[in-house]
């Protein structure tokens, strides 16, 4: 009787290595799994990851190249403003003014309205309208640029007076 209790524990004793031995086979299998699935989502989060760092790159070179295009494109911008508030200080529209009023009115009217011209073209606006009424020559000598027939030419240039010498 010994030998059979000595048979059922030695069986007892397989069986139950073969339990823990099956049971971590199924939980080793289970963790591969689980492990897989992780790493297939790591290596499409990685993919994602560098797709993005290189477009932030790309991004960041045509930022830069847009950045410097746009500094100088103020810069000249600045420069003609520079340019434009020398022309200013030269002149001295109340003096003009005082002289011959109906004359700069017209060359201030011709210069807005060749002005306003160009920004239309600028946009897109090809069709030319009619200059307004108040543009229009008229027997006064209001309107536009050529309203003086004194004149010898139409130069809207006002940093010159009438009796002013030119060189």
């Amino acid at each position: 009787m010994l030998r059979i209790y000595a048979i059922l524990v030695i069986v007892g004793l397989l069986g139950g290595v073969g339990y823990a031995a099956r049971s971590y086979y199924h939980d080793t299998q289970n963790t591969i799994k689980v492990l897989q699935g992780n790493n297939a989502k790591l290596e499409i989060a990685a993919e994602t990851a560098e797709a993005s760092t290189k477009a932030l790159q790309a991004d960041m070179i045509k930022n830069a190249a847009l950045t410097k295009k746009l500094q100088s494109q103020l810069q000249k911008a600045e420069a003609y403003g520079d340019e434009l508030r020398a022309k200013l200080n030269k002149l001295n529209l109340v003096v003009e003014a005082l002289k011959d009023a109906k004359v700069l009115e017209g060359k201030m009217n011709g210069a807005t309205a060749k002005l306003w011209r160009e920004f239309m073209g600028d946009t897109g606006n090809t069709n030319q309208p009619d200059l307004p009424e108040w543009l229009q020559r008229s027997e006064t000598g209001t309107g536009s640029e050529d309203s003086n027939p004194d004149t010898k030419d139409s130069d809207t240039n006002s940093n010159t007076t009438e009796g002013s010498a030119t060189n």
